[in-house]
């Protein structure tokens, strides 16, 4: 059995290719299905896609490594409309024990832009349940996140890894006191009721804004969330209208497209009169389109570009992340391990159905000759005799065939199955 983990992320592919991969949570089951389909038979199947990054991981049998990578390569290049050649630069591929060190820092938050955040777990367990659901987690990839997920309790447990987190609300916040004197009278906008929202509004909500205002597509939804933070909801299509109202607008919907476009944005810095604005997309693909970014007195910040402020505090954590690496590597012994055992399963099985099928042939030629009368005792030697020959037939022949450094590799692994005191293999 192997492991196999591919794809990309934010370290090696930019936010508008990363984009291309983005797959909603309700789409994961259908799109798992259909890369499945592009990949042999016996393979089990996990697609991990957030706003960072899009993974796709494997449990193979006899499949290698290459050729699971070039259907699935076709295929992502197929759904993102991008040459294979052109894709592949942003690719990574990693197998059985990398796969399994990266799956594992993955879930511990040590390959996130925020490093030791804790949502990509969540996520992690998501990809693992709609795996599940489509029919394609087996085993191997079972075992792999669930061995993934003790690893993140343990490094979280027994490290401080998060204890220095800078989140990406809190770079929201530092944004916004570089460009506004007053965090209390501000006018704030967040547009989405996803995964991310709720902890990104918990952290502006506890610095007492002027207003908070939460847009969603789902009135309902953006109405509970919006409840539980003492928020203004309001509709997505009634949002544009009033964008000059707000100081500071974050956005982070499941939009395929962008929601807030050039000439709303426009329209709002001269209602505003050359007060600033900062905008925060945290959507992939962009729910902000990138020409706003020119605009006078609008300050927009993409994903990617608040990876140097959240990486504030690193060298505090790097103690703690040196802590965690240790426990991920023990981790990854283990699992290479427990996939070298796999590796003999096939063996262990064939070899118990062998000494069945001489176990019952033997037994089957006892029974004529007691039936014919033989004695108990000469039963028994014939038996015994019997199955002896045929354990020792396959060994036997072996040494009588082979030579040289081979026979003496094959007399020491007989002998130390067989024999209480080893023998050294003889040239």
């Amino acid at each position: 059995m192997s492991v196999v983990a591919l794809g990309l992320n934010h370290t090696t592919a930019p936010l508008d290719v990363r984009g291309r991969f983005a797959f909603p949570g309700d789409q994961l089951v259908p799109t798992l299905r259909s890369l499945r389909g592009r990949l042999p038979d016996s393979c089990e199947a996990a697609l991990v896609s957030t706003c960072n990054r899009t993974e796709l991981y494997v449990g193979t049998g006899d499949a290698s490594a290459q050729a699971l990578t070039e259907p699935a390569l076709d295929w992502f290049a197929q759904v993102g409309g991008m040459r294979t050649d052109a894709l592949q630069r942003h690719f990574y591929v990693l197998q059985d024990a990398g796969a399994a060190r990266h799956a594992f820092r993955l879930a511990s938050g040590l390959s996130s832009m925020v490093v030791g955040e804790t949502q990509i777990l969540g996520q992690l367990k998501q990809a693992v349940r709609e795996a599940d659901t489509a029919g394609t987690l087996g085993t191997t990839l079972h075992q792999l996140f669930q061995r993934s997920f003790a690893v993140a309790k343990e490094v979280r447990s027994g490290t401080q890894i998060g204890m220095h987190t800078v989140s990406l609300a809190a770079a929201i916040v530092r944004l916004a006191a570089r460009l506004f004197d007053d965090f209390g009278r501000l006018e704030i906008l967040f547009l989405g009721a996803g995964e991310m929202a709720a902890p990104v509004l918990a952290h502006l909500s506890a610095r007492s804004p002027g207003r908070l205002t939460i847009a969603n597509r789902s009135i309902e939804r953006g109405a509970a969330l919006a409840a539980r933070f003492g928020a203004e909801s309001i509709g997505l299509a009634d949002a544009l209208p009033r964008l000059a109202e707000f100081d500071v607008v974050v956005s982070c919907t499941a939009s395929p497209v962008p929601v807030i476009g050039l000439g709303a944005v426009e329209r709002a810095i001269r209602a505003r009169r050359r007060r600033p604005m900062l905008m925060v997309d945290l959507a992939v693909p962009r729910d902000i389109e990138a020409e706003i970014a020119g605009l006078p007195d609008v300050y927009l910040y993409s994903l990617d570009e608040l990876e140097q402020i959240v990486q504030a505090g690193s060298e505090k954590r790097s103690a703690a992340v040196g802590e965690a690496e240790t426990i991920i590597e023990s981790g990854v012994q283990e699992f290479v391990r427990w996939l070298d055992t796999r590796q003999t399963v096939p063996l262990i099985h064939a070899l118990q159905a062998q000494a069945e099928t001489w176990r019952a042939a033997e037994l089957a030629r006892a029974r004529k000759l007691l039936a014919r009368g033989d004695s108990v005792d000469a039963v028994l030697e014939a038996l015994s005799r019997g199955l002896t020959q045929k354990m020792l037939h396959g060994p036997m022949a072996g040494l009588q065939g082979t030579q040289g450094e081979e026979r003496a590799a094959l007399t020491q692994t007989l002998s130390t199955l067989y024999l209480k005191c080893p023998m050294r293999g003889r040239r």
